[in-house]
C-alpha cells in the first residue's frame, strides 16, 4: 500500500528543536504527492557567544541526532534530509562524507547533507565557478569548518561573514535586511557564486530576491538540501519563488 499523502516521496528530516526555519521553508517547496516529516533533535537553547559556547551546541546536537533519526524512521520515510548545517561541514569533505555513511547506515534509507547538497547546486550553475563568498550564523569555529569544507572541494573562498548569532533558536531572528547586509558586504565584481549555510536562516527567499539583482548564484541551504532530496528521489518538479535553482535545474 502507498501512503495516500506522500503517494511519491515520505521524506524525514531531521532538524535541531530550536530550528524553526527548516520546517516551513520545506514545506513551502514541497511539490504535491510529497510530505515532510520532522523528527527534533532536541537541544536546550543555550547561550553562544564564542568558540567555547558554540562547541557546547555542537555537542548536544551530536549526543541527540542517532536518536531523532531512529525516532522519524518509524513512520517508514523513503529518504532522509538533514536540516541541520554545521555538523554537515565539520572536518571539512572526509567529516561530510564519514557523516554521511554514519547517518545512512542508521536510517538503512539515502541520507542528504546540507553540504553535499550545496555542492551539486553549485555544479549546477557550471563547472567554471570557484570563486565563492560565504554567509554563516557561526562563531569562528563554525565558520573554519565551513572554510575547509570548500577548499577541500576546490573552491577559493574570497569572503565569509559570520553572524555570530547569539543562541541556536535566535538564528531565526536574523531579519531579511541583516541577510540583505551581509550578502551585498560579501559581493564583489570577483565573486562568481555566495552560499548561505546555517538552516535556521530564513534565507530561501532572500536568495532568490537576491540573485535577481545581484545577476549571480545566491544559494541558501535550505533550498538547495531540498532541490537536492527531490532530484536524488527521481523528482524533478520545478517551481517559481525559490531561485534558479528549484526552477531550472
Amino acid at each position: 500500500m502507498t501512503d495516500s499523502l506522500g503517494y511519491r516521496m515520505k521524506f524525514g528530516v531531521v532538524a535541531p528543536s530550536t530550528n524553526t526555519s527548516v520546517q516551513p521553508e520545506y514545506d513551502d517547496m514541497r511539490p504535491p504527492g510529497v510530505t515532510n516529516h520532522f523528527s527534533r533533535i532536541v537541544i536546550p537553547d543555550t547561550r553562544v557567544t564564542n568558540d567555547e559556547e558554540f562547541l557546547v551546541m555542537m555537542n548536544n546536537i551530536r549526543g541527540a541526532t542517532e536518536g531523532a533519526i531512529d525516532a522519524v524512521m518509524t513512520c517508514a520515510p523513503g529518504y532522509v534530509i538533514m536540516g541541520m548545517s554545521a555538523e554537515t561541514f565539520w572536518d571539512g569533505a572526509d567529516g561530510a562524507d564519514a557523516l554521511h555513511r554514519r547517518m545512512e547506515a542508521r536510517a538503512g534509507v539515502g541520507v542528504g547533507l546540507g553540504s553535499h547538497a550545496v555542492l551539486q547546486a553549485l555544479r549546477c550553475y557550471g563547472s567554471g565557478i570557484r570563486r565563492i563568498s560565504v554567509i554563516t550564523p557561526y562563531m569562528p569555529v563554525g565558520d573554519a569548518m565551513v572554510h575547509k569544507f570548500f577548499t577541500d572541494n576546490g573552491y577559493d573562498i574570497h569572503s565569509l561573514k559570520g553572524l555570530k548569532s547569539p543562541s541556536p533558536m535566535l538564528i531565526a531572528h536574523e531579519t531579511p535586511a541583516t541577510l540583505r547586509a551581509a550578502i551585498r558586504e560579501v559581493d564583489g565584481p570577483e565573486v562568481e557564486a555566495i552560499v548561505q549555510v546555517g538552516t535556521n536562516l530564513a534565507c530561501a527567499a532572500v536568495a532568490a530576491e537576491a540573485e535577481r539583482w545581484l545577476g549571480k548564484p545566491v544559494i541558501a541551504i535550505n533550498t538547495a538540501t531540498y532541490w537536492y532530496a527531490l532530484r536524488q528521489n527521481g523528482i524533478s518538479d520545478q517551481m517559481q519563488g525559490f531561485g534558479r535553482l528549484l526552477a531550472e535545474f
